[in-house]
């Protein structure tokens, strides 16, 4: 399926969601497996059917918007900050669900005090090598399982996941994680990304089935 086709599809489904009155619970789930969601073993490869091929010595992750110190870090620069690893569950908005996924990378907690915010950033804008934006509040980038992850499970981030580096925010649909990310964005006001002008959810919780505006 084509990119287009393939945006028109998920939107005309969110659309039809909307029209069928599909809204988040009310009451959020305490499970670990979120409502609506099946576990699977395996890891569904997802995208807008772009999937670029980024050599490391041409990667850089710019980092700016409101903020005291902007910076673009090569891949040596990025590699050199403390790194992290981390073991979390991973939701996609497709209903499946993976448990226990181990990342290594540079924490989001790390990127923040490297660049000093001003006090009125309130939200972040991510955007991908592929084209692909997504918008998150600050405050739940701020949790300690929040990074930028430059492996998984021991190897590398492959490209087909989003390498050689994306955003991993585990408390959120997997879609506001960005793969192939090359740009950070701190800013006051929400700016709504790919899919959420699309009609997904601009808070996207897994544990009330938030999946649509």
């Amino acid at each position: 399926m084509s990119q287009e086709r393939l945006v028109r599809a998920k939107q005309r489904w969110a659309e039809k969601q909307r029209a069928r009155g599909v809204t988040a619970r009310a009451e959020r789930s305490g499970e670990r497996l979120p409502p609506g969601q099946k576990l699977t073993t395996g890891f569904p490869v997802l995208d807008l059917g772009v999937q670029p091929r980024i050599d490391p010595a041409d990667w850089r992750l710019r980092i700016d918007g409101l903020v005291a110190g902007p910076v673009e870090l090569t891949w040596d620069q990025f590699n050199a900050l403390p790194q992290v690893e981390d073991v979390s569950d991973f939701h996609c908005v497709t209903t499946w669900s993976k448990f226990d996924c181990r990342w290594g990378g540079v924490a989001f907690t790390t990127l923040h005090e490297l660049v000093a915010p001003a006090p009125e950033a309130r939200f972040v804008y991510f955007t991908g090598y592929d084209g692909y934006s997504t918008n998150v509040a600050l405050d739940q980038c701020l949790d300690d399982d929040v990074l930028v992850a430059t492996s998984f499970g021991g190897a590398p981030v492959s490209r087909e996941h989003g390498g050689p580096a994306r955003v991993i925010i585990p408390k959120l649909y997997a879609w506001k994680g960005a793969k192939f990310v090359n740009a950070i964005t701190f800013l006051a006001e929400d700016k709504l990304g790919f899919w959420e002008v699309r009609g997904y959810s601009n808070t996207a919780d897994p544990w009330t089935e938030d999946r649509y505006a």
